[in-house]
């Protein structure tokens, strides 16, 4: 159970952020997930949204990518909310069962060249904090400095939303696959 009450309608929001909470549920078409928490601290929420959207939405980095980096974050922070909520978008964007498996179980064994080389990066950089020179030069080759950072800020910006969700003991939602440690 969630440690605060959930926000899910801008009757629980002071009037003054109710266009936070609009532009919230205009971008994502609800208030959800991780924003019923970030939404206690509505200036932080909508800051946050305006990030999500760019990084989720409106960036060039293609979404295969996107997922394969939060779910990532999702195990190495043991985020459940996260995880449940990006191995269902991962399934839509055709990533096979097998490497859905090697992430949830920490491992790069049988993943496509490509997904593993995103997976190794995410994790080196939130395990030793850094990357090397030939893990940041592979990744530059490949997506280009502009990807480099958008794939660098997407996951910090799932990292935001898996420690604000593990703080706050935010559950999976309904129906989304458990992580289990």
């Amino acid at each position: 159970m969630a440690r605060l009450t959930p926000i899910t309608g801008k009757n629980q929001v002071d009037p003054k952020h109710h266009g936070i909470v609009d532009d919230i549920v205009k971008s994502r078409g609800a208030i959800q997930g991780p924003f019923t928490m970030f939404l206690h601290s509505p200036e932080i929420a909508g800051r946050v949204a305006h990030l999500g959207a760019y990084v989720r939405f409106e960036g060039s980095l293609d979404m295969r990518v996107r997922v394969l980096a939060a779910m990532v974050v999702a195990r190495e922070f043991e985020a459940l909310y996260v995880w449940g909520a990006q191995t269902g978008s991962a399934r839509k964007q055709g990533v096979p069962e097998s490497t859905i498996t090697a992430i949830r179980e920490q491992h790069s064994r049988g993943l496509p060249p490509d997904d593993a080389q995103v997976v190794d990066f995410t994790r080196e950089l939130l395990r030793k904090h850094r990357v090397s020179d030939a893990t940041a030069n592979a990744l530059r080759q490949r997506f280009g400095d502009d990807g480099f950072v958008q794939l660098t800020g997407a996951i910090g910006y799932y990292s935001l939303l898996a420690m604000t969700v593990n703080a706050c003991e935010l559950e999976a939602g309904p129906g989304a696959e458990v992580l289990t440690s």
